[in-house]
């Protein structure tokens, strides 16, 4: 994160001065053509002048991706009497672990996707030369053409569980940015 920041005068209204404007007074934020200064020593001027605050912006920081069973932890912690003792129990501080859980308890995260993968059954084509792919219903696998609705996208978890013939045949990573 920068060191820079930027400040902005408020006074107990809730309107702003204008760091830009030709009149001295505070006006409400939609009328501001300057709300902001980037000189902490002019803002603190202004504030005792006017009797405003000054009110420094910072950037809100970054959430972190973290894997399901990180944000787990991290769910769990929230909840404990000493989080950051919760969390250090249950990472590996050599690898960064501990300290990546720690900013996203801290500053929030998000959960990674899951990667799923399509698998083209090379060489077998419908009546009609529609490829056909891996497919999944009611705990059987079969060869079906592309349809919404069929379970045709798999996690690498529900492709280790496959018949082993199925894990023998490549896998192509779906974009799906849908979600």
């Amino acid at each position: 994160m920068s060191e820079e920041k930027l400040y902005a005068v408020k006074d107990d209204e809730g309107e702003y001065w204008d760091f830009g404007g030709k009149t001295n007074r505070f006006w409400s934020l939609l009328s501001v053509e300057v709300p902001v200064t980037d000189n902490k020593e002019i803002a603190s001027t202004v504030a005792k002048a006017t009797g405003g605050q000054v009110v420094a912006l910072v950037e809100e920081p970054k959430k972190v991706v973290l894997t399901k069973e990180q944000a787990e932890i991290v769910d769990t912690a929230r909840v404990s009497d000493i989080p950051a003792t919760y969390i250090s129990a249950r990472t590996d501080e050599y690898n960064g672990e501990e300290s990546l859980l720690i900013n996203a308890f801290a500053n929030g995260y998000t959960v990674e996707k899951e990667k799923k993968y399509l698998v083209e059954l090379c060489g077998l084509v419908t009546t009609d030369g529609a490829k056909q792919y891996l497919t999944k219903k009611n705990g059987k696998w079969f060869a079906c053409r592309r349809m919404p609705g069929m379970h045709q996208d798999f996690t690498d978890k529900e492709l280790n569980a496959a018949p082993e013939w199925a894990q023998q045949l490549n896998r192509e990573e779906v974009n799906d940015d849908a979600d």
